[in-house]
C-alpha cells in the first residue's frame, strides 16, 4: 500500500475509489498530565504529549489504510491529518484521503 501526501503517483495512472479515513482519541493518564503541566512553568518540550500525538498519527494512519484495503485499493493519494482538542488534556486526530486503485 503506498502512501502519499501528493494528488498523484508518478508512472500511475489513478482509478478513484473514495475517500477514506482514519481516526483516534487519545488522552494521557492524570499522573503524567500534571507532570506535563509543571513543565509548562520552565518551557521545552512536552515529551509525554509529543509521543501521545505520534501514538495517535500512526494509529489513525493505520485506520485509513484498513479502510483503503476493504475498497480494494493500492495506494492512498493526498493524505492530510487534523487534530482538535476534545477536552482538556484529550485530542482527536484523523488522518484522511483518497483511495484509488492502479490502472496501468
Amino acid at each position: 500500500m503506498f502512501l502519499v501526501n501528493t494528488d498523484y503517483i508518478s508512472g500511475k495512472e489513478l482509478e478513484m475509489l473514495g475517500l477514506v479515513k482514519g481516526s483516534t482519541i487519545q488522552s494521557k493518564n492524570i499522573g503524567r498530565d500534571i507532570s506535563q503541566g509543571f513543565k509548562t512553568i520552565v518551557g521545552g518540550e512536552l515529551k509525554a504529549y509529543t509521543e501521545m500525538m505520534n501514538d495517535a498519527r500512526t494509529l489513525a494512519t493505520q485506520r485509513m489504510t484498513e479502510e483503503a484495503e476493504k475498497l480494494g485499493a493500492d495506494a492512498v493519494i493526498n493524505i492530510r491529518y487534523a487534530s482538535s482538542a476534545v477536552m482538556q488534556g484529550a485530542a482527536e486526530v484523523m488522518a484522511y484521503g483518497t483511495a484509488v486503485k492502479f490502472v496501468n
